[in-house]
């Protein structure tokens, strides 16, 4: 028999005795980290505003179960969880009201934050409200605080997280781009406000990224899992103006299941 052969039969029965014996083989990284707590912070886009099926005890948090972190925690079964994302939180408050869940226990850690400190929400109310002007000065001012507030916020609050979950991998997730442009709408905001929005949520995308990587988090952004399913799209997974008025400009359970977790579970 050739060394070829022997070393082939050798191979064979070992895999052979591995399976008979139920032996695991390498586990995978979502199967490390379920293994140990997982804790999910943030605003509105973790906590699921939009998706509806929110659960009874979250009140204004509004804390979904079509949520990426509670989609995720349902396939994986992590050792515990810990859903903590509220609607409406800043830096500081998730800093303030949701650091106590982590521990030296947690192994995962997920978060999105830094919409809500430029004022995001008041940026959309000007831009539906207001002139195009109006619209475009409330955007770029916006874009001034991502540059000049917003890293400094966000280095507090990653520096909360390590020091509370030590051991923990941290996964930062971005915003999704809210326009498609040359889209199939014909009414609303103006082409040049559409655009001004979008780079401004690229503006808002590079900074959280780059804060997050110097922190040694993992940022993983939503803008591919979105292209397509943008308002104005034909197949929007994001609401536009609606009521009620705190569904606006979130994502819809399509923008969670198909968009957010995704990009989640790709990063762990």
């Amino acid at each position: 028999m050739s060394v070829r052969r022997i070393r082939a039969s050798v191979v064979t029965l070992a895999l052979a005795t591995v399976a008979a014996l139920g032996v695991a083989g390498p586990a995978s990284a979502a199967d490390s980290a379920a293994a140990g707590g997982y804790v999910a912070l943030g605003d509105s886009y973790s906590s699921g505003v939009g998706a509806g099926s929110y659960l009874s005890d979250s009140g204004d948090c509004r804390r979904s179960t079509k949520a990426y972190p509670y989609l995720w925690q349902a396939a994986n079964s992590p050792a515990s969880f810990d859903f903590v994302a509220c609607s409406g939180a800043t830096t500081s408050s998730v800093a303030s009201t949701q650091l106590g869940a982590l521990s030296s226990s947690t192994s995962l850690v997920s978060v999105t934050a830094g919409g809500n400190d430029v004022g995001f929400a008041d940026v959309m109310q000007d831009c539906v409200l207001s002139s195009e002007a109006i619209c475009i000065s409330s955007v770029n001012n916006a874009v001034s605080q991502m540059n000049n507030s917003l890293p400094g916020r966000l280095d507090s609050l990653y520096d909360g997280i390590r020091a509370r979950a030590p051991q923990a991998q941290v996964v930062v997730l971005g915003y999704p781009r809210f326009y498609k442009l040359a889209g199939s709408c014909f009414a609303g905001l103006s082409e040049a406000e559409r655009s001004a929005i979008n780079n401004a949520s690229d503006v808002l995308n590079g900074v959280i990224a780059k804060r997050s990587a110097d922190a040694g988090f993992t940022f993983s952004s939503v803008v591919d899992e979105f292209t397509g399913h943008e308002l104005c799209s034909g197949d929007a997974w994001l609401h536009s103006v609606s009521v009620p008025i705190y569904n606006s400009y979130h994502p819809k359970a399509a923008g969670q299941s198909g968009g957010y977790l995704p990009a989640f579970r790709s990063a762990v």
